[in-house]
């Protein structure tokens, strides 16, 4: 598999929008690794949701409550969280804010 680019600069990807208030935008991807960035809209949803990927994300912007392994709590900017393979997870977001999932092994599923 090809990496999809070398560097990324704000702007130089296109906003995927996934609909309900969310947004995404791929920084960068090989087989082994991927890294995206997701925008949210005040109450916007990421549905509860498991995948077999380790999956680490942490809060540039804004603040969410996130259910994590059947735990919910609040986080805000400069939080994270570890979602383990096949551990079900999702978000609300409190206060319009941004993501930054990283990913592995990549989302073969997140590509068109």
């Amino acid at each position: 598999m090809q990496y999809k680019k070398d560097l990324f600069f704000d702007g130089n990807s296109e906003w995927e929008d996934l609909g309900n208030g969310v947004k995404r935008q791929f920084v960068g991807y090989n087989s082994q690794i991927m890294m995206v960035i997701v925008k949210f809209e005040k109450d916007a949803i990421g549905t509860l949701h498991q995948h077999f990927h380790s999956q680490i994300t942490y809060v540039a912007e804004g603040s969410f409550e996130v259910t994590n392994n059947n735990k919910t709590k609040i986080l805000n900017k400069g939080d994270g969280f570890f979602a383990q393979p096949n551990i079900e997870h999702g978000v609300v977001c409190l206060e319009e804010g941004i993501l930054i999932d990283s990913f592995t092994p990549y989302r073969e599923d997140f590509m068109k």
